[in-house]
Parts: C-alpha cells; sequence; structure tokens
C-alpha cells in the first residue's frame, strides 16, 4: 500500500480563553474578581489517514473541530500534542480571501500566493494565463482585491490553489460560495486532481457538494471523530442525529 499522503495520530489542538466578566470600561474599572482562565480542547485527539488519489469529506456542526483540524494540516496553527504528516506539497483553500492582500490586484496576487505555495516567479508566470482563464473573472484580474465579490474571491483563490502542482488539497467551504456552473467545473478540477493521484480532504455543511466530491466522510462531534467511512452511510447517520437537518 503506498504512503498515505495525510497521516494524523492523536492530534489534539487546545486554545486558552479568558473570561473577563465584564463587557465595558466601566466594568473593567469596578470588576473585582479575578479573570478566569478555560482550555478549550478544540481537536481531542483523532487519528485518520487520507491516501492519494482520495477524497475525503468532514463534516459537523459549528464547533466541532473541522476548520481548527484544516489549520493544523495547514501549519497555521501548532499542535498540542499528536502528529500529523503531510507528504507532498499543501494547497490550502482555507477562507474567502485568506492570503490575498486587500490593496493588491488579482494578478499581484496570484504571484504573491503562488510563491507562498512553492513555485518559482517564472513558473507562475507560465500559469498565469492558465489560472485567470479557469477563474473566469476577466478584467477584474487587474483590479484591486478589495473591490471583489465573494464569488470572484472564490474563483481566483480555487484557480490559484489547482494550478501549483500540490498533491494535497485543503478545501474549507470553497465551494459554499458562487454559482452552480463553477461549482461544476471545480467539482471536474477535483475529479481530475485525484485521477493525478491528489489527495483531498474537504470541509463543507453543504451535505450535496460532499455526496459529489467525496468517496469517504469524517463526520466530527465536539473535536472527536464521531463516524469515519462511506460516504452516504456517515452522511444518512449525521443527518438522521439532528446536528444537520436534511434540506439544511
Amino acid at each position: 500500500m503506498s504512503k498515505p499522503a495525510i497521516l494524523v495520530e492523536d492530534l489534539v489542538k487546545e486554545f486558552d480563553v479568558t473570561h473577563t466578566g465584564y463587557a465595558s470600561l466601566k466594568g473593567k474599572l469596578l470588576w473585582w474578581k479575578s479573570k478566569r482562565r478555560e482550555r478549550l480542547r478544540a481537536v481531542a485527539g483523532i487519528s485518520f489517514s487520507v491516501q492519494p488519489g482520495e477524497c475525503v469529506g468532514v463534516v459537523g456542526k459549528n464547533g466541532a473541530g473541522k476548520s481548527t483540524l484544516l489549520g493544523l494540516l495547514a501549519r497555521v496553527y501548532k499542535p498540542t500534542s499528536g502528529s500529523m504528516e503531510l507528504n507532498g506539497r499543501v494547497a490550502p483553500l482555507l477562507e474567502l480571501g485568506a492570503g490575498f492582500h486587500p490593496d493588491l490586484t488579482g494578478i499581484e496576487n496570484v504571484f504573491f500566493n503562488g510563491v507562498i505555495l512553492g513555485l518559482t516567479r517564472k513558473q507562475v508566470a507560465e500559469r498565469l494565463e492558465q489560472i485567470v482563464e479557469f477563474s473566469e473573472i476577466g478584467d477584474y484580474v487587474d483590479a484591486p482585491v478589495r473591490t471583489y465579490s465573494s464569488g470572484m474571491l472564490l474563483r481566483l483563490g480555487f484557480s490559484v490553489a489547482v494550478h501549483v502542482d500540490a498533491s494535497i488539497l485543503l478545501v474549507d467551504e470553497a465551494l459554499a460560495v458562487g454559482d452552480i456552473e463553477f461549482q461544476r467545473k471545480c467539482l471536474r478540477r477535483i475529479a481530475e486532481f485525484q485521477q493525478r493521484g491528489g489527495a483531498i480532504l474537504f470541509v463543507s455543511h453543504d451535505m450535496e457538494a460532499v455526496r459529489r466530491a467525496a468517496s469517504r466522510v469524517i463526520w466530527m462531534r465536539s473535536g472527536c471523530v464521531e463516524k469515519d467511512g462511506d460516504t452516504e452511510q456517515v452522511l444518512r447517520a449525521y443527518e438522521q442525529s439532528g446536528e444537520h437537518p436534511v434540506g439544511d
């Protein structure tokens, strides 16, 4: 069996949360009690692997730890304990506009992000036409990113992510924004990425998008893996749990 593209073992991420007990400057001056600190465990010792060519969906209600997990894999956060191994270049698409400088143009941001993801400026220049064409944002590529709609940010961000020769794609809710035709175009590109041996971890609240893209699903609850297995079986259990009502 080939080496996993993603291997996670007993991964834990905790955050320190401070409760002040006041909501105004006056309250701060008058409040006599000491601050209360709490240790929040967002990811609670989870283990799983993703093989090359596999697309795994991650579902769960808000606060389940899904985005924190992707943030750990993208090296945005450091784990509290446990281990994670990513074998290959990673292209993260974690949130709309992440990594884009609002005052730079679309083209400038393409170069900026491409270099961050491991390409040389020459390699970015060679792919620039393909990136812009795939994004379908036209002449807006010469405008500052702060003028873009959420759909345009998605188009450009996704286009950069799938043109940097990555072998691992981390996607957080990216397909929830944008028109149906572009969603289908993204799903086709995801399928092509898989056929070339790319591994995908895909977080979404859109159950139909998960059904179309993923052959396996991880259901997270309170930072833990509640269920990991066949897409339809896990999604059916998730929907029947009431955490994500059918049609939501």
